[in-house]
């Protein structure tokens, strides 16, 4: 190569060549740019175009070479920032490529090179970043801690106090029933503390103070998750099912000894043959007028009662749901406390408890089997808050439907799906910050002669936990604002309210197992020892995808309540109208998809949190648009509304899991518009950049056959995922340490 200018080509060929990602359509990209330089001789453009001819690639020698050439540019000159800066120096500053400074910055994004990872790229032997990238402190861990802990910063300190004391120090105990006992101490020792009882009524001796319960169950699953849902069952489950089904003489005959653990209970729902489907329950309470009393009984063994936590050894009462049958008629499933066991621990007659023995987690809970042989109650006994018999024998409720009396009763029990992915969090938190600060330490590898390197500076160990960890601070905020919702709820709202709990159990707990199994293996034979918790975490989270309702089961419940919504202005639409809805409020998308934004890779707008927002809401709404359109079609073609369902359950699940993108999404940049310090707002718009490239890299697919963007996009998107992780990095232990999880609850490693 003779004429200097052509060595402004050298960067170019070096980084098509090296991607082994790029496409046929790229090299076409770079050939037409080449034939577009009218200033290149005959002979010269020829030369050019052979070195882009995917069937005659170059020979790794000059692969090398081309690698060399550059780095020594850049060795030459540090202020070089750019490819062109690259390729202007390489052809000696000559004017004819001064003038293609634009062509070049279009043609690098037409490419989807994102220039700043590629200088890094050369740099390897100018300035080995890889081992001088160190942790940091770029903002106050306190000021972090202080927006995660909100209002509830009082009560969150006082939980981990107890939990770091000498009496709740974890170790592993193989012998379950010796766990099981330490679980029910550990709760005792909660109840003296009136944290059991900090939801119910003053007047019961409790707290009144529902966002405080909230806080401490999260702030428990720090510890062991056998006690956070023991706890649960006790306090929350059967604590607050007298509380939210019950009335004034419930109360007053249950609730002060629940709180203090003097009445252990159980909520007793669940059935061998019906689990998710709570109308279908074949448990029955019969009524009988002479002696205003029920009998509560078992049909058949399919039909008893089982998982019930605290059922096992300790439960001397229980919520039990069961169909309420008065003078052969059936008036749906209905809550009744029952009795189990008198106060010395014997098991009362009519009354069969099994134990569900060992499990693959949470084996300091006593789960248990229980079946009802005619075993009678008083008429009080019913919880009578939304349904009743009066004196005369009949049935009576202030809610005169059958359907809106039944999901009433259930969304009263929706803090459990709030508790719940509360805990999951937690534990999500507690294997990150195991995970990240090992990372951090564990050194291993490096170049030739020079020092080890910590494993947490190897970009796909960052993609492994730090992803994850943008992930955790955002579903933390989207909890946040569920918990705030469920609060100050209002009777319109429960419905939303209620698929929203139950889209948000669903994608924390799907996000804790997922992230768990990833910080295990980051952690490498070390995440494999029990000693170091992340087993345990594993184990006992495993089940938070089934209780409080199957996930995927959820996950259609959600998909129900968009449909619902969207068929408020569906019903008389056509196609037009389907349209019309996709953009409703969002007519920037339409913008969005014109052919400059389809394959705009410049940084600003690739870090725009309103291109986020955008490309998260037109794909739940083109998804629900879709959807539905499909439903009515199955439908119009004389399909049953049951089967049209079933046919389309794959995109329900997509519906739901665009939504709750977009929710959690929205809400960590409300969220981030509220912190006042500078670098803490920073930090945290990093992690929201990354979270929301993040997920529209996994959603790529989608992305692309909408026509929303271009390979050409995705590419430079894939690449700044990389850049983001790579920027967060010094930050990730501070980012950990802000969850300030006691260190009794972090095992060995850390």
């Amino acid at each position: 190569m003779e004429n200097a200018k052509l060595q402004a080509f050298i960067p170019l060929f070096y980084l098509v060549w090296s991607d082994d990602l790029l496409t046929r359509k790229e090299f076409i990209t770079l050939q037409k740019f080449i034939n577009a330089q009218g200033w290149l001789s005959d002979e010269e453009q020829l030369w050019l175009l052979s070195k882009t001819n995917i069937n005659n690639p170059p020979s790794r020698k000059d692969i090398t070479d081309w690698k060399d050439t550059v780095e020594e540019t850049i060795q030459e000159n540090q202020s070089i920032k750019s490819i062109f800066e690259i390729a202007l120096a390489l052809s000696g500053n000559d004017t004819t490529i001064q003038n293609l400074e634009s062509s070049f910055v279009k043609l690098e994004n037409d490419l989807g090179i994102l220039g700043e990872e590629a200088i890094n790229n050369f740099k390897t032997k100018a300035n080995p970043r890889t081992v001088t990238h160190q942790t940091d402190d770029n903002f106050n861990v306190q000021k972090i801690r202080a927006i995660l802990d909100g209002d509830q910063a009082p009560i969150i300190e006082k939980v981990k106090t107890i939990i770091s004391s000498p009496e709740f120090k974890l170790k592993t105990i193989t012998d379950v029933n010796v766990y099981r006992q330490r679980v029910f101490d550990w709760c005792k020792i909660l109840a003296q503390e009136n944290l059991g009882n900090m939801a119910y009524p003053h007047k019961y001796g409790g707290g009144e103070n529902m966002a405080d319960y909230f806080a401490i169950m999260e702030t428990l699953s720090y510890h062991d998750l056998s006690l956070v849902i023991k706890f649960g069952v006790q306090f929350g489950l059967w604590g607050m099912s007298v509380q939210s089904l019950g009335t004034e003489k419930h109360y007053i005959k249950y609730l002060r000894d629940i709180g203090t653990l003097k009445l252990p209970g159980c909520f007793a729902m669940t059935e061998t043959h019906h689990g998710s489907n709570v109308k279908g329950l074949e448990t029955t309470a019969t009524y009988h007028h002479e002696s205003q009393s029920f009998t509560i009984h078992t049909p058949h063994p399919k039909a008893q009662k089982e998982y019930i936590g605290n059922a096992a050894l300790h439960g001397q009462m229980a919520t039990v749901f069961a169909k309420l049958i008065i003078e052969d008629h059936d008036y749906g499933v209905n809550a009744f406390i029952v009795p189990l066991r008198d106060e010395k621990g014997s098991i009362l007659e009519g009354v069969t408890i099994g134990d569900c023995g060992h499990k693959m987690g949470l084996n300091g809970v006593d789960n248990g089997t229980i079946s009802f042989d005619q075993v009678s109650i008083p008429k009080d006994d019913m919880l009578d808050r939304f349904a009743s018999v009066n004196d005369k024998g009949e049935f009576e409720s202030p809610i005169p439907s059958d359907n809106r009396r039944f999901f009433t009763m259930l969304g009263t029990l929706v803090g459990g799906r709030i508790g719940i992915p509360r805990s999951a969090l937690a534990a999500a938190k507690t294997g990150l910050t195991i995970a990240i600060k090992y990372s951090d330490q564990r050194r291993q590898f490096g170049p030739e002669g020079d020092s080890e390197v910590p494993i947490l500076n190897y970009r796909m160990h960052q993609r492994r936990l730090l992803i994850p960890l943008a992930k955790t601070y955002a579903v933390h905020f989207a909890l946040q604002y569920l918990t705030q919702r469920f609060l100050t709820k209002t009777e319109p709202e429960m419905q939303e309210i209620e698929a929203l709990a139950a889209g948000l159990k669903s994608y924390s707990t799907w996000s804790t197992t997922a992230i768990l199994q990833e910080c295990r293996e980051a952690c490498g034979g070390k995440g494999y020892l029990s000693e170091n918790r992340i087993d345990a975490l594993k184990n006992d989270t495993e089940i938070y995808t089934t209780f409080e309702g199957d996930n995927t089961v959820l996950m259609q419940l959600v998909a129900k309540s968009r449909l619902s919504e969207f068929r408020k202005s569906f019903g008389e639409m056509g196609s037009l109208g389907i349209i019309s809805y996709v953009y409703e409020n969002t007519k920037s998308v339409i913008a969005e998809k014109n052919p400059i934004a389809i394959r705009n890779t410049d940084e600003h707008h690739l870090l725009d949190g309103e291109f986020h927002l955008q490309a998260f809401q037109h794909r739940e709404k083109t998804i629900l648009a879709s959807a539905a359109k499909r439903i009515k079609k199955l439908v119009d073609n004389n399909m049953a509304p049951y089967d049209a369902f079933n046919v389309v359950q794959h995109q329900m699940i997509d519906v739901a899991g665009a939504y709750l993108d977009r929710v959690v999404l929205e809400q960590f940049q409300l969220a981030i518009a509220t912190v006042e310090d500078e670098k803490c707002k920073a930090i945290l718009n990093q992690l929201c950049q990354l979270y929301a490239l993040s997920q529209i890299e996994n959603n790529k697919a989608w992305y692309l056959e909408d026509n929303y963007m271009e390979a050409v996009k995705t590419k430079a998107i894939r690449k700044m995922v990389n850049q983001l992780c790579w920027n967060v990095r010094p930050d990730a232990v501070a980012l950990v340490n802000a969850f300030a999880i006691p260190k009794s609850c972090l095992g060995a490693l850390v």
